[in-house]
Parts: C-alpha cells; sequence; structure tokens
C-alpha cells in the first residue's frame, strides 16, 4: 500500500511539474488542480499510514 502512495506522489509531482512547460492556459490549470490533489491526497494517506516510535525513558 504505501509503495503503491509513493509511486503516486512521485507521478503526481512529475506532471504536475511537466504541465507548466507542456500545456497553456485552461488545460494547464485543470491538469496541475487534479495532479496537484492527488500529490496532497496521497501525502497525507503516507502521513496518516506512518509507524510511531517508541522512545524507552
Amino acid at each position: 500500500m504505501k509503495a503503491l502512495l509513493w509511486i503516486l506522489l512521485v507521478a503526481a509531482v512529475a506532471v504536475n511539474v511537466s504541465t507548466s512547460f507542456a500545456f497553456d492556459g485552461g488545460k494547464q490549470i485543470a491538469i496541475s488542480v487534479s495532479t496537484g490533489t492527488v500529490a496532497l491526497a496521497s501525502a497525507l494517506a503516507l502521513f496518516l499510514l506512518r509507524t510511531k516510535r517508541r522512545t524507552n525513558a
């Protein structure tokens, strides 16, 4: 599950960066918003699925 989320995060960020070079206008905005949403959602899911480390005091 985590591996899929990492792949999704990296792919969404890569597509989001490349849209500014490949597209113009409304198409660029639509793709950037959708890939940005996917990137934020996968980053949030990875944050929520992290394992908490216990410290021995």
